[in-house]
């Protein structure tokens, strides 16, 4: 039976750098993008521990949904703002197990990889060349008038990429908590935290294995009714788990539901569940 542990596994996904860009065939193919648009497959890098009886790894699983739009690509003059979010997986037996994923982008120092991102920048342009170059007979008008299928912006975009002398590489890496029950705001905060050491230019008070072996071996899971505080990497991380006679964990803000979906979405959905209409959702 499983020991009561607040979190089961600690996972880290991203860009394998042994086996390089692969396409991700989830995510359909996607060659008509520029290679920065596009998503490579992403891989489980590690885990603690390697397995846990009650709670075998599904490596599959856990590396689909941490990233479930595998890896991307970004340079210096893109947004890279950290974003968390959560996954369940449900096993044949009705079984629950929770994931919190915390993904942000990394320089990538691999000179193979920046060479190969600049490879498939020089493979589209040319491309590009091909399926946009004016038949032989146009080649004269397009010469004086210099504007040729699409202006000269369209070729000014096409160019701003990725240049390895001139841009900074990053990419995309995951780290992700899993447990077995859904302490959502408290696994962000964990989460959250061993990032701000990673990236900060003062090193944490202590190691972070110390830390990630904390939230893996020393932090039970709190008793039914009871509160639970233990300490993050810069401050106290607290969570509840009700009581027998409450309303089941629900971690999660209503309030970001009607901001995602509005007042009359939502209110509507409300009338389809107590009517048992069956409800589908569909997003990114």
């Amino acid at each position: 039976s499983a020991p009561g542990r607040f979190a089961d596994y600690f996972v880290i996904c991203g860009l394998d750098t042994e086996t390089g860009l692969e396409p991700d065939e989830l995510s359909g193919e996607n060659f008509e993008q520029t290679p920065l648009r596009r998503t490579f497959k992403s891989k489980v890098l590690a885990r603690y521990p390697e397995n846990v009886e009650w709670n075998p790894f599904d490596q599959d699983a856990v590396g689909m949904l941490c990233m479930p739009k595998g890896l991307a690509f970004k340079t210096q003059a893109d947004c890279r703002e950290p974003q968390f979010h959560s996954f369940i997986i449900t096993r044949e037996d009705g079984s629950r197990t929770f994931g919190f994923s915390l993904t942000f982008f990394e320089e990538v120092t691999s000179k193979q990889i920046c060479s190969a991102m600049q490879t498939l920048y020089h493979m589209h342009n040319a491309e590009y060349d091909i399926l946009h170059s004016p038949p032989s007979n146009d080649k004269e008008s397009c010469s004086s008038t210099g504007d040729c299928n699409g202006t000269s912006v369209s070729k000014l975009q096409r160019f701003n990429s990725y240049d390895i002398s001139r841009d900074t590489l990053y990419v995309s890496k995951c780290i992700c908590l899993i447990t077995p029950m859904s302490f959502m705001k408290a696994c962000k905060k964990v989460l959250e935290q061993l990032h701000q050491a990673v990236t900060s230019p003062q090193p944490p008070p202590l190691p972070l294995e110390s830390y990630i072996y904390n939230i893996l071996y020393e932090v039970p899971l709190p008793p039914a009714g009871r509160s639970l505080k233990f300490s993050g990497v810069y401050g106290p991380i607290i969570c509840q788990r009700p009581s027998t006679n409450e309303l089941p964990l629900f971690d999660f803000p209503v309030k970001e539901v009607f901001e995602l979906l509005g007042v009359e979405n939502v209110v509507q959905l409300f009338t389809c569940a107590l009517l048992e209409f069956q409800i589908l959702l569909y997003s990114q």
